[in-house]
C-alpha cells in the first residue's frame, strides 16, 4: 500500500527538482529531502543538481547572503564535491575574526554553525566559525526570532544535524515541518508515507531477530548477561538505516546482542584464568577446544560460533567470497582487548589516556560492528574491501574513536560503580590531575577531533563502498544519540524507550 503510493509521489517529487532551476531553492529543496529522511530516494538527482551549480561556480552566488553560503558548503562538501573554507571569507573582517554585523542574522549564523560540522583537520576559518555561532545562538530571543526557529535553532545546539541519527531526526523534522510557513504539502505527504513504509520494514526485521534470539536460548542460560535485543536493534537501525538493508540488520542486531553477551562474560563474570582460555578458544576458532571451559562459556563460544560460520556460509553461498578469516580475527582481536581491561581492573592498573585508546577503540566493538554491517550487506563485497577492513582502516578507528569517547561520556560513573576499568575520563585526572569537568571538556574535544578526521577520510579515495563509509558515519551518529543523554544502552532510560516507539511502534497519522 505505502509503496504504491510512494512511487506516485516520489515522480512528483522529481519533478519538482527538475523545475525548481534558482540555485537557492535548489539548495534549500536539496535540504529538506535530507531532512525529512527522504533524500536516499533522489541520490542522483540531488547529485547532479549539486554538480551543476559546483560547475557553474556558483558558490559566488548571493555574495551577502550567510545562510546561502553555508548551506551550498555543507551539502557540497556532504556530497563529496571539492570545496573551500574561502568561501566565507566575505563573512570576515581584515582581521581574520567574523563579522559582527552578521550576528543579527540568526538563520544565517545557524546555518554556519551546522556546516562548520563538516570541517576537516586544520580549517581554522570553521573552527572559528563554531565558536563564534555557538557564543551568540546560544542566548537568541524568541520574541526576536519566533518559536520556530527558537526551536531550530535549540535542537541544533543539542546536537547538530550531521551528528544526528538520520532516522530518528526524519521523524523530528517531519512533526516540525508541518508548522513551517513554507511547508510543501508534496513533500509533507511524502515524507509520511516514507517514514511509516520504512518502519512497517523494521517490525519485519525485528521479528526475524526476535525468533532467533528466543530460539538461541542464550538469554536463558547466561543470566548474567544483559538481554537487550531491542537496543541492539536500534543499534543497527542507527547503522544501517536505509529499506534495502533489511538483511544487514538483522545480522547487525546478531552480532550486537552477541557482543554484549560477551562483553558481560569478561566485565561482570568470568575470572582472569577462564578468561584467558575462552579468549584462546576464540583466537583459535576451534570447536575441539573447549574441553576446559566451563559450560556457560561453552554455551557462549558455540553460539557465537555458529552465527557466525552460518553468517560466512550464506556470503560464500550468494557472493562466491570466504569472509570467515576476516570475521574470526575481528572476534578475536575484540576479546584479547577485553581481556587487557580484564587484566588491568583485576591488578588495579590505571593506564595512561593514550594507552587505554590504543586498546579501548578495538573493545568497544566499532570494527566487529561495522565489518559485519558490510559483509553481510547485499551489494556485491569486493576483495580488495575485504582486504582493506582486515587492516582496521582509518575510516573504522575514527569511527570507534567517536563511540568509544561517547560511551565513556555516557557510562562511565554508572560502569565504575558495578565494577569495570577506568574509562578515558578517569585516565586523564589521574594522568593530568585535571578535575572532572576539564576531563569531560577534553573528551568532547577528542570527539570533535575525530569527526574532522572522519570528515575529511569519508571523501577520499578508497575501496571501501558508499554504505560502509554510510555505515561508519552513522555508527558515530547513533553513538552521540544514544549516550547524548547518559547511558541509554547499559542502563535504558525514557528517552531510549521513546525512540524505539517513534522508530518502530507509532507511525505518522497520515490523512485519508
Amino acid at each position: 500500500m505505502y509503496e504504491r503510493q510512494i512511487e506516485k509521489l516520489k515522480e512528483d517529487v522529481k519533478i519538482l527538482l527538475k523545475k525548481e532551476e534558482e540555485p537557492f531553492a535548489q539548495l534549500k529543496l536539496i535540504d529538506t529531502l535530507h531532512r525529512l529522511g527522504v533524500g536516499y530516494h533522489f541520490k542522483n538527482e540531488i547529485k547532479e543538481a549539486l554538480s551543476i551549480i559546483s560547475i557553474d561556480d556558483d558558490n559566488k552566488m548571493m555574495e551577502d547572503d550567510l545562510y546561502t553560503k553555508a548551506l551550498l558548503f555543507r551539502l557540497l562538501r556532504k556530497h563529496g564535491f571539492e570545496v573551500s573554507q574561502d568561501i566565507f571569507n566575505g563573512f570576515m573582517d581584515e582581521r581574520g575574526n567574523f563579522k559582527e554585523s552578521i550576528c543579527e542574522d540568526i538563520k544565517g549564523m545557524l546555518s554556519l554553525y551546522e556546516a562548520s560540522h563538516l570541517a576537516f583537520e586544520g580549517e581554522t576559518v570553521l573552527d572559528e566559525a563554531k565558536a563564534f555561532t555557538i557564543r551568540y545562538l546560544k542566548d537568541v530571543n524568541e520574541k526576536k526570532v519566533g518559536k520556530n526557529l527558537k526551536r531550530h535553532v535549540e535542537h541544533a545546539l543539542e546536537l547538530p544535524f550531521h551528528w544526528r541519527m538520520p532516522r530518528l531526526e526524519a521523524r523530528w523534522y517531519i512533526e516540525t515541518y508541518v508548522g513551517e510557513g513554507d511547508m510543501n504539502p508534496l513533500l509533507f505527504e511524502f515524507a509520511k508515507l516514507d517514514y511509516n513504509m520504512v518502519q512497517a520494514i523494521y517490525q519485519t526485521n525485528i521479528k526475524v531477530v526476535s525468533r532467533w534470539w528466543r530460539n538461541l536460548g542464550l538469554g536463558e542460560h547466561l543470566s548474567f548477561a544483559r538481554d537487550r535485543l531491542m537496543e541492539c536493534f536500534l543499534w543497527a537501525i542507527g547503522t544501517v538505516s536505509k529499506p534495502v538493508f533489511g538483511h544487514s540488520r538483522e545480522e547487525g542486531t546478531k552480532v550486537n546482542q552477541l557482543i554484549t553477551t560477551i562483553d558481560d562474560v569478561y566485565d561482570l563474570y568470568g575470572s582472569i584464568e577462564e578468561l584467558e582460555l575462552f579468549t584462546e578458544a576464540i583466537d583459535r576458532w576451534d570447536i575441539n577446544s573447549l574441553e576446559k571451559l566451563p559450560d556457560y562459556m561453552k554455551i557462549c563460544f558455540i553460539a557465537l560460533f555458529n552465527t557466525t560460520n552460518e553468517m560466512a556460509y550464506e556470503i560464500l553461498k550468494d557472493q562466491g567470497l570466504e569472509t570467515i578469516g576476516l570475521q574470526k580475527k575481528l572476534w578475536a582481536d575484540l576479546c584479547k582487548a577485553y581481556l587487557v581491561e580484564a587484566k588491568w581492573y583485576s591488578n588495579g592498573y590505571m593506564p595512561t589516556l593514550d594507552e587505554y585508546l590504543d586498546n579501548a577503540w578495538i573493545s568497544i566493538s566499532g570494527s566487529v560492528i561495522l565489518a559485519h554491517a558490510f559483509v553481510s550487506a547485499k551489494p556485491k563485497i569486493t576483495k580488495e574491501a575485504l582486504e582493506c577492513i582486515d587492516n582496521y582502516p582509518n575510516l573504522l578507528l575514527w569511527s570507534s574513536m567517536i563511540l568509544r569517547l561517547c560511551d565513556d561520556l555516557g557510562t562511565s560513573t554508572a560502569e565504575l560503580e558495578r565494577g569495570d576499568v577506568s574509562k578515558s575520563i578517569q585516565c586523564y585526572m589521574h594522568e593530568t590531575g585535571a578535575p572532572e569537568e576539564v576531563a569531560r571538556e577534553h573528551i568532547r574535544g577528542l570527539i570533535s577531533d575525530m569527526w574532522k578526521k572522519m570528515n575529511k577520510d569519508s571523501l577520499s579515495c578508497s575501496p571501501l563502498s558508499e554504505p560502509i563509509i554510510t555505515a561508519a558515519l552513522d555508527l558515530a551518529r547513533i553513538a552521540q544519540c544514544y549516550y547524548q543523554y547518559s547511558d541509554g544502552f547499559g542502563i535504558p532510560n525514557n528517552e531510549t524507550k521513546e525512540r524505539a516507539i517513534s522508530l518502530l511502534a507509532e507511525p505518522i497519522l497520515v490523512k485519508e
